[in-house]
């Protein structure tokens, strides 16, 4: 973090709260309580322009709930990256967060106001140049507002920061309240204190202005329309944040609008968003890791996918070791909805059209041999093997679909089979556990590919020989028993439309994501201590959706 934008907080909070102390006596602040302000509380002065907020608690019962969880090198880690984060932000200063700010510190909002269009006086444009627009980009706004729970030490860390080097602070009137102008680097931050136990910050006067007119009366984000009702949270354990959006489809708007770089979103793409009306979120701690839960409000008239929630059965049909797994039910529903959408949008129509017609030289009705007979519950799931055409990447995959239309099915896999023929590719039939398995076989490499029927409604298709061993022969522990499995998704909300599920306990997965993604030695110790990811959604009707996920946590050793 440069040392610049890391002190953005300090002096201006410091700053705003030498106004509390100017105003009043010690034994006033030792004998009142103090307030820390809310979700609520702090919607309440922030102006109903907003277009987002999150609220972030600053309890510390909640956070030190996260102790319970991680490997002593994780932890070591972390802590490491605390203090090298206290001693930048705090840097050339005697200042402790723990000991000056900590104590008197309430929850923080932080909330986005509309883009402030760039004035003309700021644009750097050489002399002469024909016709500069003055709106060429926009600025972040961004309001913060900080519950003061302890007056005494609010002002004790005022008395403070007056000793500091580098604050200048310069104090204006606005409504009867004084805004205090703190200067440090050139870069301005503007703050106020209101009614004694809010703090308000903000990079631009006129987002501290906002915030007074909002508390002397104008409207605010707790009144405003979608806001009132998403503003009760999600209900987490031990909540560390929680994010409000009341209108999702405005939002996008207006910060694509501030976007020199963004396209203006066409009418469909508009209509596409207005499906979701507001979302509100929370991130909270619980005995198995951290959750995320996802509540978006949804106009049934706009909704043209239909949810069904998924039986989970399918997840037996996968071996034990199946570190990746995605599940759902009726890709068939999915595709009529994509369609159907696709006559709004040309670019999209014109993409599966083409598709269409790729498959339709090998004979195949994309909607109707691949896609329709696709009805029942389905899973992806991805399986470690390090043999024969696998070997170089260490894992395979298995595709698992339930469906009603078995004969259209096999007649889509005798069409493949055909294909692969043409290929050079030879066909040859094996039974795996007591099941007729067809394999696409390379010489001296063993099958490519393999598929056959687990049963009469279920049919597979395995990305290797070894992978097709694994699922057609149940001799082994399935998923769904597993440990690791019921530690991940045993706590997700049921019934469900499907999972999205990662172990990264196995010993290959960690090595497998750094094969695909660079990673340094502290990722892979802060990977380490995730046990897995595990992501699920429900849609109880048509007008709202929700989202879980757990991010799976090793509990530190005792």
């Amino acid at each position: 973090m440069p040392e610049s934008k890391s002190k953005f907080l300090i002096p201006a909070v410091g700053a705003a709260v030498v106004v509390v102390g100017s105003i009043a006596a010690y034994m006033y602040f030792k004998g009142s309580p103090g307030g820390s302000s809310d979700a609520l509380g702090s919607a309440k002065v922030v102006p109903s322009t907003a277009l987002m907020a999150t609220y972030i608690t600053t309890d510390s019962q909640a956070w030190a709930k996260l102790q319970q969880f991680g490997t002593p090198e994780a932890q070591k880690l972390v802590a490491k990256g605390l203090e090298d984060f206290n001693k930048q932000m705090f840097s050339d200063s005697n200042i402790s967060y723990e000991k000056d700010i900590k104590p008197w510190a309430g929850g923080v909002m932080i909330a986005v106001l509309p883009p402030n269009p760039v004035k003309p006086a700021q644009l750097n444009v050489p002399s002469g140049a024909p016709n500069v627009p003055t709106n060429l980009q926009q600025e972040s706004n961004i309001l913060i507002v900080v519950g003061i729970k302890d007056k005494l030490s609010a002002l004790n860390f005022a008395n403070k920061l007056k000793s500091q080097k580098g604050v200048k602070l310069q104090e204006s009137d606005y409504q009867g309240q004084k805004i205090v102008e703190t200067t440090q680097n050139g870069k301005p931050t503007y703050s106020v204190v209101l009614n004694d136990s809010q703090l308000v910050l903000a990079p631009e006067k006129q987002a501290v202005q906002k915030a007074i007119d909002t508390f002397k009366g104008q409207s605010s984000f707790a009144n405003k329309e979608g806001a009132s009702s998403i503003l009760k949270g999600v209900d987490v354990k031990n909540s560390l944040a929680q994010i409000y959006v009341p209108d999702y489809a405005g939002m996008i708007q207006q910060l694509t609008a501030g976007n020199p770089q963004a396209k203006q979103l066409p009418p469909q793409t508009l209509t596409q968003l207005k499906q979701i009306k507001s979302v509100v979120a929370g991130v909270g701690v619980d005995d198995a890791g951290v959750r995320v839960k996802a509540i978006a409000n949804l106009d049934p008239q706009l909704n043209k996918f239909q949810y069904q929630s998924s039986p989970g059965n399918i997840v037996g049909q996968f071996p034990a070791d199946t570190f990746a797994l995605i599940s759902g039910n009726g890709i068939s529903r999915g595709w009529e909805a994509l369609v159907e959408q696709s006559k709004d949008y040309p670019e999209m129509k014109q993409a599966l059209e083409q598709a269409r017609g790729q498959v339709k030289i090998a004979n195949i009705d994309l909607d109707k041999d691949i896609f329709g007979w696709m009805n029942g519950e389905f899973a992806f799931g991805a399986i470690p093997s390090n043999q024969g055409v696998l070997a170089s990447v260490g894992f395979g995959g298995a595709l698992v679909f339930d469906t009603s239309d078995r004969k259209t099915a096999e007649a889509t896999l005798t069409k493949l089979d055909t294909l692969a023929k043409t290929q050079q590719i030879n066909i040859a039939n094996r039974n795996i556990g007591g099941k007729d398995v067809t394999e696409w076989q390379i010489p001296r490499q063993g099958a490519l590919l393999a598929h056959g029927w687990l049963d009469q409604d279920t049919v597979f298709v395995a990305i290797g020989g070894p992978i097709a061993d694994a699922v057609s022969d149940r001799k082994n522990p399935s998923l769904d028993t597993s440990d690791a499995f019921k530690a991940v998704t045993g706590s997700l909300q049921k019934p469900n439309g499907g999972y999205f599920y990662l172990d990264m306990d196995k010993t290959k997965t960690v090595p497998l994501i750094n094969s695909f993604v660079s990673s340094n030695a502290d990722t892979i110790t802060i990977l380490n201590s995730i046990r897995g990811v595990g992501f699920t959604a429900i849609s109880p009707d048509k007008s709202t959706s929700e989202l879980e996920m757990l991010l799976a946590l090793k509990p530190t050793a005792k």
